[in-house]
C-alpha cells in the first residue's frame, strides 16, 4: 500500500487573459485611458466654458475611445498579410 496524496491543480486558468466588461488584456488599459481622457476633458471644459460643453466632450471622447478600443480588440493587434510567401529551401549564401 502506497501513501500517495491526490494532486489537485491549484492555479488553473492563469494562462487566460484578464477580462473586464468584454475587454481583454491590454485593451482594459486602453478603455480605462479613454474613460479618464473623457472625464478630464469634461472637468476642464465644464470649468472653462460651461457644463454642456463638458458633457458633450466627455460623450464624444468616450464614444470614440471605447469604440476604437473595441474595434482594435475585435480585429487583433497583428497585421494580416494576404499575399503569398515563398520560403527558400536552402539558406541564402552571401559570398563576396
Amino acid at each position: 500500500m502506497t501513501n500517495q496524496q491526490p494532486a489537485y491543480p491549484i492555479y488553473r486558468g492563469l494562462q487566460k487573459p484578464l477580462i473586464f466588461k468584454s475587454f481583454r488584456g491590454k485593451y482594459i488599459y486602453w478603455g480605462l485611458g479613454s474613460m479618464l481622457a473623457g472625464l478630464i476633458s469634461a472637468m476642464l471644459l465644464s470649468s472653462i466654458l460651461n457644463l454642456v460643453w463638458g458633457l458633450g466632450s466627455m460623450t464624444v471622447i468616450l464614444t470614440i475611445g471605447l469604440g476604437y478600443t473595441a474595434y482594435r480588440q475585435q480585429h487583433g493587434p497583428k497585421n494580416r498579410f494576404s499575399g503569398i510567401l515563398i520560403m527558400p529551401t536552402q539558406p541564402l549564401r552571401h559570398d563576396a
